[in-house]
């Protein structure tokens, strides 16, 4: 048993994005990460993939969730389901940050541009 502080979300490499790993594989976490990011108005994730499924709840803000050429809304108290391989982009569309944490079964994660290219994450997974 580990008993973590929570880290606050901290600027990233990509624009408007916030992020803390509360846990994953510097924890001892093999198949499982946890993250909690903000995303600012207007802002969004790069589009991409990744080999794991993907639970989002939202607790703040609203977004869209841009998947498989359809664009689903959701908002604070919503959670939102992506299945693993499949290209994603979340985007924060209301007038207010967008906050959410988001499980992934696997650690660390490892994840793809469209191309294929791996993202070189710019924070622990």
């Amino acid at each position: 048993m580990t008993v973590i502080s929570q880290s606050k979300p901290e600027a990233t490499g990509f624009p408007g994005i916030e992020h803390a790993t509360l846990a994953g594989s510097a924890e001892g976490l093999r198949a499982m990460s946890i993250w909690q990011q903000s995303v600012a108005p207007g802002a969004a994730t790069p589009p991409h993939r990744h080999d794991c499924e993907e639970v989002v709840m939202c607790h703040a803000g609203e977004g869209e969730l841009h998947i498989e050429g359809r664009i689903e809304r959701f908002a604070a108290g919503q959670i939102v389901v992506i299945p693993p391989d499949v290209q994603h982009q979340i985007l924060s569309v209301g007038e207010e940050p967008l906050r959410f944490v988001a499980v992934l079964s696997a650690s660390p994660v490892q994840a793809y541009f469209p191309d294929g290219t791996p993202i070189a994450l710019p924070w622990r997974s």
